[in-house]
């Protein structure tokens, strides 16, 4: 639906106000700031809302007011709106999502309530007033808003409440005579344990925790890095629950002494999802960690990961030479492997032999020759490495250092032509020079091999719409080392709030902090020297190099994340 047959659709007859116009008229913008955008948008093939809220120049709630007057329909916030079951329900899921649309309420007995990401959708509307039986009021929500309530509406399993309820559970007196496997394989802990794992997908968890305690079994889910208690579930459901995991993952259900790791192949919602199982005993009972890996094939761009143009362009400058290593640092969990594949995306062409070795192969990349390590059979980092320069390859990824022998091929691939990205653990991008020397790999050797070193961090993003401003006191900015004479007075800073969208926590989402290195002649000499990291770093930054925490700062004066994130992600 074009906007003038929406207008006719609605009743209306006018002239639709270009959506610039009104944002200037509600003094949401400046003429300026839209002149700027219009000028970006002939370079971005993007809406002009859409860079705006990129830019963070709009809450995505803000520009969806304003296309709401533009296009004279309700803009809705679905987090807060009290949303009638029986009306969400008249439509299947999959044509839910196709439209990015959802019934919420009955106007009356000929006319339903839409929230829509695209209001403008003639075709959709259409389809759900066949499909339904109603005529269709369409109203503007934000996508995030209509995909998380399908979710949670069509998700998998029922509440815990719901399950205590039910007669098929057997109580701890009776555990013991029960085949554990029936006990698993009841119908109500199917449901309940699916969905948990769809609730985990859904939520953007990476790890899936169910920790037996005392009187309960205790489920936490990682989002964005940081633990969160979902659910506890009563104490007599433990061992079904935990049974139901160790069968889904072929584990050994009668084995509860020793730690044992298995997998699982899901699709939820579409998606295929591989799912790492670690087991491991505990007082209470075996702890289960369920890790989350999207196995769709995956487009990562460098651009999207949070670096800054100078990073990124001495970043690039490095990985585009023909050969030399290049490492990427940090502590787990910081977004290592996510800016290697972002890397090899950038790299893959019809023209060169890419090959990986990893552990394990976390996204799926078209014309790229992956490789799973499998110690058991025999293939290790280092025997895997050795096989991959054997088969011609131009470019080679290692998944992680881990020692000695690794390290020394990996050099030595660097040094006879080929362009070789892995990961190591450092605190910083210096530091990864040293830890090389100190893992047995001689300094001049390293120093000839490694063009670049880029270490980095992921902070949790703050959520865009509920974060609130603040002036901190200029103690405050100097105590985080805020360079007070460049920035000037009355610097405003975002903070943590938190609303429905974030579940209360005041961040949604993760941006990475960035320090790259290159290897200088004058670096070389100090790898060479032995010098310590320290005295690396300080030649490092006076030719250019911003440091984890002085990238930290320009992500926090940009809005994008708190100090409090800052001092919790950075030593």
């Amino acid at each position: 639906m074009n906007h003038s047959e929406l207008s006719s659709h609605n009743g209306h007859h006018r002239k639709l106000q270009p959506i610039g116009e009104i944002l200037v008229g509600k003094g949401l913008i400046t003429r300026e700031q839209l002149n700027t955008v219009l000028e970006k948008q002939k370079e971005i093939p993007k809406r002009l809302g859409e860079i705006l809220v990129d830019d963070g120049i709009l809450t995505q709630d803000e520009l969806n007011c304003a296309l709401a007057e533009r296009l004279g329909v309700e803009h809705i916030g679905l987090a807060e709106y009290n949303v009638d079951s029986l009306a969400t329900n008249m439509i299947p899921e999959k044509l839910a999502r196709r439209y990015g649309a959802i019934p919420i309420k009955f106007l009356d007995e000929n006319t339903l309530l839409v929230a829509m990401v695209d209001p403008t959708n003639v075709f959709a509307i259409d389809d759900l007033r066949m499909m339904t039986g109603y005529d269709i009021k369409p109203a503007i929500s934000s996508a995030e808003d209509i995909f998380s309530m399908i979710s949670k509406i069509h998700r998998m399993g029922s509440s815990v409440d719901e399950e205590l309820e039910d007669d098929d559970f057997v109580g701890p007196e009776a555990a013991a005579s029960v085949d554990i496997r029936e006990v698993a394989s009841e119908a109500p802990i199917v449901k309940l344990v699916n969905g948990v794992i769809s609730q985990g997908v859904d939520d953007a968890a990476s790890d899936l925790h169910f920790e037996p305690q005392e009187k309960e079994l205790v489920v936490r889910f990682r989002i964005d890095g940081v633990l969160h208690e979902v659910m506890s579930v009563p104490k007599r459901m433990q061992a079904g629950v935990l049974s139901r995991i160790k069968v889904m993952a072929d584990l050994d259900i009668a084995e509860r002494r020793i730690p044992q790791d298995g997998r699982i192949g899901l699709t939820v919602g579409g998606r295929p999802i591989d799912v790492r199982v670690a087991s491991m005993p505990t007082v209470y009972g075996e702890k289960i960690v369920m890790r989350l890996l999207d196995k769709g094939s995956v487009m990562l761009n460098l651009t999207d990961l949070g670096f800054s143009e100078k990073s990124l362009t001495r970043y690039e400058s490095a990985f585009h030479k023909p050969y030399g290593a290049i490492l990427v640092t940090g502590p787990t969990g910081s977004g290592k492997s996510t800016t290697l594949y972002a890397t090899l995306n950038v790299l893959n062409s019809k023209e060169k032999n890419i090959i990986t070795v990893e552990d394990p192969v976390e996204y799926r990349l078209s014309g790229i020759n992956q490789t799973q390590i499998n110690v058991k059979a025999g293939l290790t980092f280092a025997s895997g490495l050795r096989a991959i320069l054997r088969a011609d390859p131009d470019i080679v990824m290692v998944g992680e250092v881990r020692d000695k022998e690794t390290a020394q091929i990996a050099i030595e691939s660097a040094l006879t032509g080929h362009l070789v990205l892995s990961t190591l653990h450092t605190n910083d991008a210096p530091g990864a020079l040293t830890r090389l020397t100190e893992m047995g790999i001689e300094p001049f050797l390293t120093a000839s091999a490694i063009e670049c070193v880029l270490a980095q961090r992921l902070a949790r993003k703050l959520c865009s719409y509920c974060k609130e401003p603040f002036q901190p006191s200029d103690e405050a900015l100097r105590q985080n080392g805020f360079p007070l004479e460049a920035l000037g007075q009355n610097i405003t800073l975002y903070r943590a709030k938190g609303c429905p969208r974030c579940n209360k926590t005041g961040y949604k989402g993760r941006v990475g902090m960035y320090e790259v290195m290159l290897v200088s002649e004058a670096v070389e000499r100090l790898t060479v020297e032995r010098k310590s990291a320290d005295e690396i770093s300080r030649v490092a930054q006076a030719e250019g190099m911003v440091s984890l925490r002085e990238d930290g700062i320009q992500k926090v004066l940009q809005g994008l994340t708190s100090v409090e994130e800052i001092a919790r992600v950075i030593i």
